[in-house]
C-alpha cells in the first residue's frame, strides 16, 4: 500500500517529546484514534480512558542496542550499522557512510570477502547478501566480541530528520528488559518506538482501569528509511503465559491491542489456523498483509509511518484501505508529528451502535 501524500518536514520528530519544554515527558504526545474511518483527537495520557477494562495491550519487551559504530572499509570511514544477531559468530550489517547528520547516507556492501575494521580489533568479513533481491543489508563474519564492542564504542541509530545524536535511554521502552541488551547482543537495531510513550504513570493508570500487559519477545533489525523493503527474518518469542492471557482476554471479550507492528507480528506468528496463540520462539518471516488478514489482534498501537512503507500493509490488514488513507489525511491536517519521537495512531474495531453507546454511558 502507497498513500498518495506527502509529508512535511515541519512534521518530523527531530527531538523526544521530553525536550519540546518544561514540564513535559515521553507520554506528552498527541493520539489519533481511528474506529473504521471515524477519528478523534487525543493525548497519548488518555489511553486509559479510550481502552476497556478487559483489554489486553501486547508490548514487546526488546531493549534497543547502540548499534552504531564506526569503522573503515579500505581507507574509507565507515559507520557499521548492526541489524540482527545470527548463528555462529555472524550478524547482518548494513554499511553508511558519516556525514554528521545521523549517517544517512546509504553504501553498496561488499564485495564478498570485504573487511570491515573496527575498535577494539573486531573485524567483520562479508559473506553475502541477506536476501537474494537486496544488497543493502549483508551477512557478515565477525571476529571479536561483538556486544562488548556495542557496549564500549556503539551509538544508537539516528536518521538525518533527527536534530541530534540522543542517549541510549533516550531509546529504551519502559518495557524493556535490559538497560544495553543482553550479553549475548540480543536486542533491536531500532527501537520498538510505538511503546516509548508510555510511563510508569501511564502503566499504573490503565492496570488500576482493568487493562492487561502481555510481554512478548521480537527484535527488530535495520528498517532504512531510503528503502521500505518489507520486514526480513527476526527473533522473537511468544512466552506461554503470555499466550494464555491473549486466548483469556479473546474469549472473555477483550481487545487485543498491539503496541508496535513488532508486536503483531511475534503475536501472528505464534498464532495457528484456529486463532489461538501458542508459546512460540525462533525466527519468524511472517510479513502481515491484506490478502493475509490477522487471525488474533482487533488493534494496534503504532507510529505515523512514512506514505511509502511496507508497515502500511499491516495497517490495511487491521483497519482497512480506506480507514488507513482517511486517517493518515487527518493526521496531516492535524499537524501529528512522524517516526520515533513522534505522536501516534491508535487503531480499534469500529464500534456496534449499541456498545459505542454502552461505553458512552459507562465513560
Amino acid at each position: 500500500m502507497t498513500l498518495a501524500l506527502r509529508v512535511p518536514e515541519e512534521l518530523l520528530a527531530r527531538v523526544p517529546a521530553e525536550q519540546r519544554g518544561p514540564g513535559l515527558d515521553r507520554s506528552s504526545v498527541r493520539m489519533l484514534v481511528s474506529r473504521g474511518t471515524a477519528v478523534a483527537h487525543h493525548r497519548f495520557t488518555e489511553l486509559s480512558d479510550v481502552l476497556r477494562a478487559g483489554d489486553l495491550l501486547v508490548v514487546n519487551t526488546s531493549p534497543t542496542l547502540a548499534a552504531a559504530v564506526d569503522g573503515t572499509l579500505g581507507h574509507a570511514r565507515v559507520v557499521v550499522h548492526f541489524s540482527t544477531r545470527g548463528d555462529g559468530g555472524r550478524w547482518a550489517v548494513e554499511l553508511r557512510e558519516p556525514d554528521g547528520r545521523g549517517t544517512t547516507r546509504p553504501r553498496a556492501g561488499g564485495p564478498r570477502g570485504s573487511v570491515v575494521a573496527l575498535p577494539d580489533g573486531v573485524r567483520l568479513v562479508y559473506e553475502e547478501p541477506l536476501s537474494a533481491d537486496g544488497e543493502r543489508l549483508w551477512w557478515v563474519r565477525a571476529s571479536g566480541d561483538v556486544p562488548a564492542l556495542l557496549r564500549a564504542h556503539g551509538r544508537p541509530i539516528r536518521y538525518s530528520y533527527t536534530q541530534r545524536d540522543q542517549p541510549l535511554s533516550a531509546y529504551q521502552t519502559v518495557f524493556a528488559l535490559h538497560g544495553h541488551g543482553s550479553d549475548d547482543g540480543a536486542g533491536s537495531a531500532e527501537m520498538p518506538s510505538a511503546a516509548r510513550p508510555f510511563t510508569d504513570r501511564v502503566v499504573a493508570e490503565l492496570v488500576s482501569r482493568g487493562v492487561q500487559f502481555a510481554p512478548i519477545t521480537l527484535h527488530t533489525g535495520v528498517a532504512s528509511a531510503e528503502s521500505h523493503e518489507p520486514p526480513y527474518g527476526e527473533r522473537f518469542e511468544v512466552p506461554e503465559a503470555s499466550a494464555r492471557l491473549i486466548n483469556a482476554a479473546r474469549a472473555g471479550g477483550g481487545r487485543v491491542v498491539a503496541v508496535g507492528t513488532t508486536a503483531v507480528r511475534a503475536v501472528e506468528s505464534a498464532a495457528g489456523d484456529d486463532g489461538v496463540v501458542r508459546a512460540a520462539r525462533g525466527w519468524t518471516e511472517l510479513v502481515v498483509t491484506p490478502e493475509r488478514g490477522v487471525r488474533v489482534v482487533d488493534g494496534l498501537l503504532t507510529g505515523l509511518h512514512e506514505p511509502e512503507a511496507s508497515h502500511l500493509l499491516m495497517l490495511e490488514a487491521i483497519a482497512g484501505r480506506e480507514a488507513v488513507s482517511r486517517t493518515y489525511e487527518e493526521a496531516l491536517r492535524g499537524l501529528y508529528l512522524w517516526h520515533e519521537f513522534g505522536d501516534v495512531h491508535l487503531i480499534l474495531p469500529e464500534e456496534k451502535p449499541d456498545r459505542a453507546h454502552c461505553s458512552s454511558n459507562f465513560a
